[in-house]
């Protein structure tokens, strides 16, 4: 396997074999915990991740949408479920509820247990955006909240959603660890060269793990198909999306059309009456003079009644 249709520089992390290989994989788990730190604690709060099986969790490839799933535990045994979410789904929310049972109900004790729970964290990184947020608002950490006063009722089941398309900082404007990952994530397979601001140990194993031109055989192979399946899909979503626009228009331009055929109908009508009943009464008033003219009435009289010009009775 060559290189041939791969023009770039880094591994794509919407893919597959991206994702898993930057935050899925022992040897790169110091990048799961440097994103889960910014992220969540915004300081080196988790010192170690152990990855765990995310085959029960129903997550196979062909039922759902999303690019690769992430399920580890801290050393605190807190649960750590991380999605790349390549494309929108009409019930992603019912989705990510359901997710989050599965890491609250693997923590019961057989014999005595008093129901005490290690906090669950569920991460959607999101190729999209969701259609009743705010255009500048990106960053979505969501908790059980009690709607009275306004606090929060439960602090250990958190959703957090990172709508992707959102992030538009440059280079120069990247202040935190946060909006660090945030730009790699965004911008890594697009980027030829490493930026300055992204100089440090982290990034040191991200970049040197995302080269591709260092990838065996078998792991170009696999990111290859990794790549082609993410280029299909997205080829299928905007080909859809075109075609809806497409629809849209041409439904919007047949409605505005008949719409504007019945106004126009409407208003031709209206004013087809209204210029009958003038000269209906134009006549009429013409009629009426004539008859008071012949019958020696003064033209100022007759222009008064009538409301005629004095050239008009003039030339009766």
């Amino acid at each position: 396997m060559g290189t041939e249709g791969i023009q770039d520089k880094y591994v794509n992390p919407y893919t597959d074999f991206g994702f898993k290989l930057l935050f899925g994989t022992a040897m790169n788990k110091e990048l799961l915990i440097s994103f889960l730190n910014a992220l969540l604690f915004k300081e080196e709060t988790v010192k170690d991740v152990t990855y765990l099986n995310a085959e029960h969790l129903d997550t196979q490839e062909y039922d759902r949408r999303a690019v690769f799933d992430v399920y580890c535990e801290n050393e605190k045994g807190e649960k750590f479920l991380v999605e790349m979410q390549r494309g929108e789904q009409q019930f992603f929310k019912d989705r990510s509820v359901y997710y989050a049972t599965f890491p609250i109900r693997e923590q019961s004790q057989r014999g005595k247990w008093d129901y005490e729970l290690k906090a669950v964290y569920i991460i959607g990184i999101l190729n999209f955006t969701f259609n009743d947020t705010d255009e500048d608002y990106f960053h979505h950490e969501v908790k059980l909240v009690d709607l009275y006063t306004h606090k929060v009722f439960y602090d250990k089941l958190t959703f957090i959603y990172l709508e992707m398309p959102k992030f538009n900082k440059k280079e120069d404007e990247l202040e935190s660890m946060f909006d660090k990952w945030l730009f790699v994530l965004r911008n890594l397979s697009s980027l030829f060269e490493r930026p300055r601001a992204l100089q440090n140990r982290v990034f040191d194993r991200l970049f040197e793990a995302a080269e591709i031109a260092k990838f065996n055989p078998k792991e170009l192979g696999e990111y290859w198909e990794s790549l082609k399946n993410f280029r299909d899909w997205y080829s299928v979503m905007s080909t859809q999306l075109k075609k809806g626009r497409e629809e849209g228009l041409k439904e919007g331009l047949e409605k505005g059309l008949q719409e504007g055929l019945e106004k126009g109908l409407q208003k031709g009508l209206e004013k087809g009456l209204q210029e009958g009943l003038e000269k209906g009464r134009k006549e009429e008033c013409f009629k009426n003079a004539k008859k008071m003219k012949q019958a020696g009435i003064a033209s100022d009289v007759i222009a008064q009644v009538t409301g005629l010009s004095m050239g008009e009775i003039a030339s009766l």
